[in-house]
């Protein structure tokens, strides 16, 4: 592959619905750049961009991939994104590499979460878009309803480009309103015909002049004063639209066929910005300043990781993005998390599981670093004399969690650290060893995408797991005040144990426990004191009732006996052991369950199922205000307990419109029939 300037290089995110032909398109331009000699199906595993053994299994796209494809004289670096919820970390990774959005929406599935998502992240990452229409050799296909829904729901700045004339239920004809030329499709080959009738030319024609005359004053009164626009300027001002975001094309085509793939490749190089065009990237500099960086090769070298992948067997692979400068085997780096050096075997392009070695990456290109060991997604790689640090991939909070136990025992390390290599892959997942519940817990955005890791866990780290609800960390407390004496005993031939304590033992508002002391007269020596403390700090790890730390008591020495040579710390440790198991029992113990705060954002239509929902589970609702989109933020206040699987009921009712965030707020008294429950399930674990 030649190398190429970044005025000539497009990175195009395709983004949109699962099944909207992002993959296809993907295919659909290889073939047209001659990159291979047959379109491979999604349905037969044999696609560029789905390459990954779980894609193939699954037939499904689960992570970004890169295609670099050269057109005519320029270079585009197309990013395949997963449509799927679970795999919306592809995603974001695709759009913070890439200058321009494509969102893919199927004809005949229309608008639906995967297109608003598409959008969305546009939005958010603030590069333009267009519409790709796939489907238009579907039959009965109601193309321009699509059009008028999609310029009701994102605005007039949508404007449809190219577009079909439809007889007998099938796209006839193309019409690109750009150039008023018309085109019949035998395959991808066009030919060009006399312009047909449409009734709503004008309309879409006058749309595009408008957005045009709004990027330049000279071009506005040329529009006013019914003046033609020019082919340069009708071009210029599409692209500077585009740019400005106040254009947003609807191109239409069938990524199957090939019907208007042509002119799909023809507007990416006509009207979207290039590498070089795109908005400058501002970084931070070691004095956490602003600094606007240069897309230039004169500049010195600053590239963002946006994505890794991470083999047991080829080793690591990191993809970055060269915003400034040129990246080579030769160029000196430093990680600017870490403040290392970074050594740089070989630089790379890759297409799919295809690997180029190239002399450089340049700015404004796409390339990927094997065996970075130190380098993590969302790494900046910057020149020494340039330290300054980008914005890596933003992704959203996991909320689906699950224990995981290997199927052999003794493995648990070997799950841990292939679990660590997959979220070296894919930074959405989490993982912590949870040292109370002795449970090892993933969490991610649904069951599908820890599916994935099961399945990953076993082909890449050859270590078989079991996925379960994890335990909820429960907690015990008193609500009586008692006074009870501890006393231990012991003599055994030659010097004996003897520690003798009265403790108070009475609820308080610390976290675990408050230890005082009134002893007077010297019943128990105070070099005594820490033993007592030491020994109810080890007791209140394990409640009276279910075994769960004891929480927000208050214990205070107040008298005892002591014998001059039997008694030492250990006596006394025991002594204050006993006095807690003798006293707590008896001070009306309570289980308490964790409860959190609920933030969920859901479609108006919507609501009332998840408040009904939220009150299913116990919890409260504590109120809602209006949010973007004609959405509500629903705020409640649930147990940890009831909240397991409360992502996958959101998803479903929402179609994956619904968003939440769950945090850890307090604990609060388990009802009665839930603590009696998770009482006897404590003691039949204890007895196995």
């Amino acid at each position: 592959m030649k190398q190429y300037a970044a005025d000539k290089i497009y990175n195009i995110a395709l983004t949109g619905h699962s099944g909207a032909g992002k993959t296809t398109m993907a295919e659909a331009m290889l073939y047209m750049t001659g990159v291979i000699d047959r379109m491979g199906k999604t349905a037969d595993g044999n696609t560029v961009t789905d390459f990954d053994p779980e894609e193939i299994k699954r037939k499904v796209s689960v992570a970004l991939a890169v295609a670099p494809v050269e057109w005519h004289s320029s270079k585009f670096n197309i990013l395949d994104a997963p449509g799927l919820y679970d795999f919306m970390a592809g995603a974001v990774e695709a759009v913070r590499a890439a200058d321009t959005v494509a969102v893919v929406v199927s004809a005949k599935g229309g608008i639906n979460v995967g297109t608003e998502r598409g959008v969305k992240f546009a939005k958010k990452a603030g590069r333009p878009k267009f519409f790709v229409v796939n489907g238009m050799c579907d039959p009965n296909v109601d193309y321009y309803a699509l059009i008028d829904e999609l310029k009701e729901r994102y605005g007039n700045t949508v404007v449809p480009m190219f577009i079909p004339v439809v007889e007998g239920g099938k796209a006839t004809a193309y019409i690109n309103i750009a150039t008023q030329k018309a085109y019949k499709y035998n395959g991808a080959k066009a030919e060009e015909i006399p312009m047909p009738a449409f009734d709503r030319l004008e309309e879409f024609t006058e749309a595009i002049k408008e957005a045009v005359a709004e990027t330049d004053d000279v071009l506005m009164d040329k529009f006013f004063s019914g003046e033609e626009f020019t082919a340069e300027e009708m071009a210029t001002g599409i692209k500077n639209a585009v740019i400005f975001g106040s254009l947003s094309p609807i191109l239409c085509c069938d990524v199957v066929t090939l019907e208007g793939m042509d002119v799909v490749m023809s507007s990416i190089e006509s009207y979207t910005p290039t590498a070089a065009e795109a908005a400058a990237e501002i970084a931070k500099n070691e004095n956490d300043e602003d600094v606007q960086l240069v897309v230039s090769e004169s500049e010195p070298a600053v590239a963002t990781i946006f994505k890794t992948v991470a083999d047991p067997f080829v080793g690591k692979l990191s993809y970055f993005k060269v915003i400034s400068g040129k990246i080579s085997s030769e160029t000196a780096l430093i990680n600017a998390r870490t403040g290392e050096s970074d050594r740089i075997s070989k630089v790379l392009v890759v297409r799919g599981k295809k690997q180029i070695e190239m002399p450089y990456i340049g700015a404004g290109d796409i390339g990927a670093i094997p065996k970075l060991s130190g380098a993590v997604t969302g790494d900046t790689l910057c020149a020494p004399n340039r330290k300054v640090t980008l914005p890596g991939p933003a992704y959203n909070k996991p909320s689906f969690s699950m224990a995981v136990f290997p199927k052999k025992k003794g493995e648990e390390d070997k799950v841990a650290q292939g679990i660590a290599r997959l979220i070296e892959e894919d930074p959405s997942l989490k993982f912590k060893s949870d040292k109370e519940t002795k449970e090892m817990v993933i969490s991610g955005k649904g069951d599908q995408h820890l599916d994935i890791v099961v399945c990953k866990l076993k082909s890449k780290f050859n270590v078989e797991v079991i996925l379960q609800k994890p335990k909820v960390a429960y907690r015990e407390a008193i609500r009586k005040k008692v006074q009870v004496q501890g006393r231990h005993k012991k003599q055994s031939g030659g010097s004996g144990q003897f520690g003798d304590v009265w403790i108070e033992f009475e609820p308080c508002d610390c976290a675990d426990l408050e230890f005082a002391e009134r002893v007077v007269g010297g019943s128990v020596p105070r070099n005594f004191f820490p033993a007592v403390e030491k020994g109810l700090r080890e007791a209140i790890l394990k409640g009276p009732l279910a075994g769960y730390p004891v929480v927000g008591l208050k214990a205070t020495l107040y008298d005892g006996s002591y014998h001059p040579v039997d008694s030492n710390e250990m006596a006394f440790k025991m002594a204050a052991k006993i006095a807690f198991k003798n006293g707590v029992s008896i001070a009306n113990p309570t289980l308490l369950e964790p409860v959190g705060s609920l933030q969920c954002t859901v479609p108006d239509a919507n609501m009332g199922d998840i408040m009904g929902e939220v009150t299913k589970r116990r919890g409260r609702v504590l109120g809602m205000s209006p949010g973007e989109d004609n959405q509500q933020v629903i705020e409640a206040e649930v147990p940890m307990a009831e909240m397991h699987d409360f992502s996958t009921y959101i998803r479903q009712v929402t179609q994956g419109r619904g968003r939440f965030n769950f945090e850890f707020l307090r604990y609060e008294d388990a009802p009665a029939n839930v603590a009696q429950k998770v009482i006897e399930k404590a003691k039949q674990e204890q007895e196995e």
